[in-house]
């Protein structure tokens, strides 16, 4: 005879599902990274919010965090450069004793032609988006075997959430290099997932497809130009970060503890490839 399944909460408040938690976003002071940090302080979480410019911005989102209940910081580095991502870690450890959540969100693009694109425009994207992702994803995991499981607090020794984008999977003629780092996001993700499972370590990626946000303003910021965009998604909308913000705080948390490796995708169906819907 088949048994009834019994759903655990295995939160200590349904309301708070990371609470106790400490949680590293960066690029967390406007944006997508804003929303991620908004959500993770209102879910419980102790959030260090990371900067590089525009400090003024990072101060507004942890006053936010602090109205919500939590703790929160803001910390000032250049997730490019290695030396800055471990004084980074240093000083949150130091601050909130350990990590249990990294939301690898810091990014830019530098768009340019093909024939036209510099190095420089090529290696800024490629350092920003995917070695920094792995710099600070390196020092999250070298903290999570250090503390282990600490069962009271999550099922999970830590959780890394990579931003990626719709353009792993969908070419992006005039982006190559943002396309390109985005593609290198997935499989940096794949082989994370892969390698730390069984060290109960789950690592996954959201892909946002259209999310207003500063980074895109000028696709959406007319009425011809959103017009243009929707065409692109079948849901019939643009999305805003807080539809990115509420799938990041499941995937931090333990009602996601048998999801790990998996990009989620966020996109009102642009990868469903919308031309085709009458035949291509």
């Amino acid at each position: 005879m088949r048994k009834n399944l019994t759903i655990v909460n295995t939160s200590p408040d349904p309301l708070k599902p990371l609470k106790n938690q400490k949680a590293l976003v960066t690029g967390a002071n406007s944006g997508i990274g804003e929303a991620c940090a908004l959500a993770l302080g209102a879910a419980g979480a102790d959030v260090a919010v990371n900067y590089v410019s525009r400090p003024e911005e990072a101060e507004r989102v942890v006053q936010s965090i602090k109205q919500s209940g939590s703790n929160a910081i803001a910390i000032q580095a250049d997730v490019s450069r290695e030396d800055q991502v471990q004084a980074m870690f240093a000083e949150m450890l130091k601050q909130f004793g350990t990590i249990d959540i990294l939301v690898n969100n810091a990014g830019l693009q530098r768009d340019s032609p093909f024939q036209d694109m510099t190095l420089e425009q090529w290696n800024t994207v490629i350092a920003i988006n995917l070695t920094g992702q792995f710099l600070c994803a390196r020092e999250a995991v070298r903290e999570f075997l250090r503390r282990g499981v600490v069962p009271d607090v999550s099922t999970a020794a830590g959780k890394i959430i990579c931003m990626s984008s719709v353009h792993e999977v969908i070419p992006w003629g005039g982006h190559v290099n943002y396309a390109a780092s985005k593609g290198g996001v997935m499989q940096l993700m794949k082989s994370m997932a892969q390698e730390l499972a069984p060290k109960k370590i789950r690592v996954n990626s959201i892909a946002p497809g259209a999310i207003k946000t500063p980074i895109n303003r000028s696709a959406w910021d007319t009425p011809e130009a959103e017009a243009a965009l929707l065409k692109l998604i079948p849901a019939g909308r643009a999305g805003v970060p807080l539809d990115i913000a509420r799938v990041a705080v499941w995937l931090a948390s333990d009602a996601s503890d048998y999801v790990t490796g998996t990009t989620l995708f966020v996109d009102g169906g642009m990868t469903l490839y919308p031309g085709f819907a009458t035949g291509g």
